[in-house]
């Protein structure tokens, strides 16, 4: 296979493995699709799943094919089974790992959108956004949007495997909010390209998965949530939870993504992937709480519990990624592996400059 001339799309470049579980998977993709060895993984039992990179990136590497798959590895591996069987065991670890983390959040009497907004409530996270904002400098943010990188550039993807498994106004819900994602069909305007417009702006590789070998292990780790439950039937309702929680927690933020990079001086065709969330997900916190979530419990009673565990393990698992870049900038380093995205030039590309990290975002045309 040869190297496409349009790296922005993908499929990614094989990483540089992690440990021995990855070294496997890596070495086999490389060939043939054959048989791996019947107890590779068995005796997985990692300390803390959150932070093992050997067992995330494990994850990441077999998912992945289930996407846009790897540069030079044969597609037939994406049902190969003993590779199947593989990604098995480490997502029994990855999930038994959740299960721990948030345990089983109760449904209340008033229901799983009223669920969702007291989970939400709830949740005090690391204030990486208010840091974002106010104070962090130019490496920092680009090393926020790298990682961030390795979902937006599928930004939508995982939660549309939900699609074909629902019926009904919960499908009706999802299909508003993932046209809107996509753009409503206009390149110029999928959140993904949005995207790539900001990582543009901010000197850093485009391509996709370009930052996946610098992304540690929670940063996959969030990726991984994702895909879990958008390629588990039986995980659907934890798929829209996630989502529901994605949305709800998302203006906010965005907000302060889009006020920080116009503190640093950047231009608006730099924030407009953060601008075009404050306006969208204001709008859809809504559908997908009541008409997404709610629709789903109304036709599938026993799933209100998975809505929630979805939407709970998304949030942990967020707190999580954002402890890592404060404690890791706190303490002087880089919150990414090593090798770090290339310096910026000494000036960034500017546009306008606004002094106040407060002010809000531009009028969206």
């Amino acid at each position: 296979m040869s190297e496409p001339a349009d790296r922005r799309y993908g499929p990614a470049t094989l990483p540089r493995v992690r440990g021995p579980l990855s070294a496997a998977v890596v070495e086999a993709l490389r060939r043939p699709p054959h048989d791996l060895p019947a107890d590779l993984g068995v005796d997985l039992d990692p300390a803390d799943p959150f932070t093992d990179e050997d067992l995330q990136l494990t994850l990441f590497l077999c998912y992945e094919l289930h996407y846009r798959g790897w540069l030079g590895v044969d597609e037939s591996w994406e049902w190969q089974p003993t590779l199947l069987a593989l990604r098995a065991r480490c997502e029994r670890v990855f999930e038994a790992a959740l299960r721990r983390l948030v345990g089983a959040p109760p449904v209340p009497a008033a229901g799983v959108a009223a669920g969702l907004a007291e989970l939400v409530a709830a949740d005090n996270g690391p204030a990486l956004a208010a840091t974002l904002q106010r104070r962090a400098d130019l490496t920092e943010f680009r090393e926020f949007v790298a990682h961030r990188s390795v979902y937006h550039l599928r930004e939508a993807d995982p939660h549309s495997w939900a699609l074909p498994r629902l019926g009904g106004p919960a499908k009706a819900a999802l299909v508003e909010i993932q046209t809107d994602e996509y753009g409503n069909g206009r390149l110029d305007r999928m959140h993904a390209e949005l995207f790539r417009r900001t990582l543009d702006r901010l000197s850093l590789d485009t391509g996709y998965g370009a930052h996946v070998d610098v992304a540690p292990a929670v940063t996959l780790a969030t990726n991984n949530l994702m895909s879990l439950f958008g390629l588990h039937r039986r995980l659907r309702g934890a798929l829209l939870g996630h989502l529901a929680a994605f949305e709800m927690t998302s203006s906010l933020p965005n907000r302060r993504y889009g006020n920080g990079l116009r503190r640093l001086g950047f231009d608006e065709v730099a924030t407009r992937f953060y601008d075009e969330h404050v306006e969208a997900d204001a709008v859809h916190e809504q559908i997908a709480a009541n008409d997404m979530c709610g629709g789903l419990v109304r036709a599938e009673p026993a799933l209100a519990s998975d809505v929630l565990f979805g939407a709970a393990a998304g949030l942990a698992v967020d707190r999580l990624f954002a402890a890592h870049l404060l404690d890791s900038w706190s303490a002087g380093r880089s919150s990414l592996r090593a090798p770090a995205p290339p310096a910026l030039p000494a000036v960034p590309p500017m546009v306008s400059l606004v002094a106040s990290p407060e002010v809000a975002p531009p009028a969206l045309v």
